[in-house]
């Protein structure tokens, strides 16, 4: 089971640590690896677990250990939450409350205010004690907090100006950057799930590359963007001209009470408007709007509107509608890049993996938008790491629930 600590740890066991570990995402992606260890859920969702990136070796599903930071709340109460709204099956929930309530207990309070080197040292060695007192392999930190606005400042920062103004508590760090810091002195690999910063300043990538720690980013695709990176590429490949693309987004919940405010909004709209032009190769009109319906909950609605040109200039367009749920979306996607990461620090991976570009609406390490192509770069890569793992003596981890 994913948080049964009486038996004797396998050689892979690996920590799962979330930043934000108590909203919906993390809450989600928890229960979720809690019922497919218990065999309580199937794997609709895990990228991880088709065959063609299962074989890369990864970790099992049921040897992650969760925990994680959070400024409040309570996993148990969120899971509640979510599945009184639809969003995950109260049975499941009622099933395991006392696992997540465990998991719960390993949640420590997270950054607020200065960063500084006193707050850096804290979550440092919250890290390192997970690592220890459950006996890891490895932990990788996956930030889902809530999105943050921009933080220019940060990117002046050279390392050894970083550490000097963490000592005297003046540097202009986000937590978000704060949080990766303190994954990277822990020795932990870091996966930046949402548009924050995190670990994308210069400092923080010299001090992975230091280090030798891979990490993932940036800004999960889970649902619109998801379309673009898919329908940007048929129209370039059907020499149609695309001439507006709009996108309008309506969400409720904890993250649309977030991107209402403008500032935190700025990071995310432009994660998303990145798409259209680097796959199309050309400037596009077309505004990118996120409003938020407290009435919708964890629900999102986005409505795409694109005007196009074909043969002899006629005028065409395009509507589509998408409606999901992001807990849902996000939480297996979640899961896959733990496992993937995991790997990718068992060999040996330094740097931004842009070889996960797969993931991300803003992939860093790597140029490419289009989701077919990012596929097989992906899917290539997995295939090299099951080479290794083949060369290094064990065929790795079969998908969940093969023989």
């Amino acid at each position: 089971m994913v948080n049964d600590d009486s038996r004797t740890p396998p050689r892979r066991r690996t920590g799962l640590w979330f930043l934000g570990a108590r909203g919906s995402v993390a809450t989600t992606a928890t229960l979720g690896a809690l019922a497919l260890a218990r065999g309580h859920a199937p794997t609709t969702g895990l990228v991880s677990e088709l065959p063609d990136v299962a074989r890369a070796g990864l970790v099992g599903v049921d040897e992650l250990v969760v925990g994680g930071h959070d400024v409040a709340g309570s996993i148990v109460e969120r899971a509640h939450e979510l599945a009184a709204s639809g969003v995950v099956p109260a049975a499941t929930v009622a099933a395991l409350a006392d696992d997540l309530a465990t998991v719960d207990a390993r949640v420590r309070p997270g950054a607020s205010g200065t960063a500084d080197r006193a707050t850096a040292d804290r979550l440092q060695a919250d890290i390192e004690a997970f690592r220890a007192e459950h006996d890891l392999e490895r932990v990788v930190v996956v930030d889902v907090s809530s999105t943050e606005p921009p933080a220019p400042d940060a990117h002046a920062l050279t390392l050894t100006e970083l550490e000097r103004r963490l000592d005297d508590g003046t540097a202009p760090l986000p937590a978000s950057s704060l949080y990766a810091y303190a994954a990277f002195r822990a020795g932990s690999p870091v996966v930046c799930f949402t548009p924050s910063t995190g670990p994308r300043i210069p400092a923080l990538e010299e001090l992975a590359k230091t280090l030798h720690l891979p990490w993932a980013g940036r800004d999960g695709k889970t649902g619109e963007t998801l379309l673009k990176a898919t329908l940007a590429p048929m129209f370039a490949t059907r020499a149609l001209a695309v001439r507006s693309w709009s996108a309008f987004n309506i969400l409720g919940g904890g993250d649309g009470r977030t991107l209402a405010d403008p500032a935190a909004a700025a990071s995310k709209t432009a994660t998303k408007a990145m798409t259209v032009e680097a796959v199309l190769g050309y400037p596009v009109e077309g505004p990118v709007r996120i409003d938020h319906v407290a009435d919708l909950g964890d629900w999102k609605t986005a409505w795409d509107h694109v005007t196009f040109d074909g043969f002899l200039g006629t005028r065409m367009r395009m509507q589509v509608t998408w409606e999901g749920c992001d807990s849902a979306l996000a939480a297996p996607l979640v899961l896959d890049l733990a496992r993937l990461v995991a790997r990718a620090h068992e060999v040996g991976v330094t740097g931004p993996v842009g070889e996960l570009g797969f993931f991300f609406k803003d992939p860093v390490g790597s140029a490419e938008h289009a989701l077919a192509a990012q596929w097989q770069t992906l899917t290539r890569w997995c295939a090299g790491l099951g080479d290794a793992a083949r060369a290094d003596g064990h065929a790795g981890v079969a998908p969940h629930g093969a023989a």
